[in-house]
């Protein structure tokens, strides 16, 4: 959800509007009729790299598994 507010209201209840940032939404701050800025959570995304990097550098220390090798592991306990 996205809340639109005046520079004036921005500037007096920016504590309130961050709050909601953290939960969620985004606020569009305008001059007049005119958006000028976002605010936005931030994204973990580097959080989510340093996990994928960690995963690859694990998965380069075992033998490589082929398709056939999933899908009996997949299938484990189905039969």
């Amino acid at each position: 959800m996205t809340i639109e507010v005046k520079i004036a209201h921005a500037e007096t209840h920016f504590s309130e509007l961050l709050s909601k940032v953290e939960a969620g939404e985004d606020v569009v701050i305008s001059r007049g009729n005119e958006p000028i800025a976002r605010l936005v959570r931030i994204d973990a995304r580097e959080d989510r790299i340093a996990a994928i990097e960690a995963l690859k550098v694990e998965r380069a220390r075992h033998k490589p598994v082929s398709s056939e090798e999933i899908r009996q592991w997949r299938d484990e306990g189905r039969r």
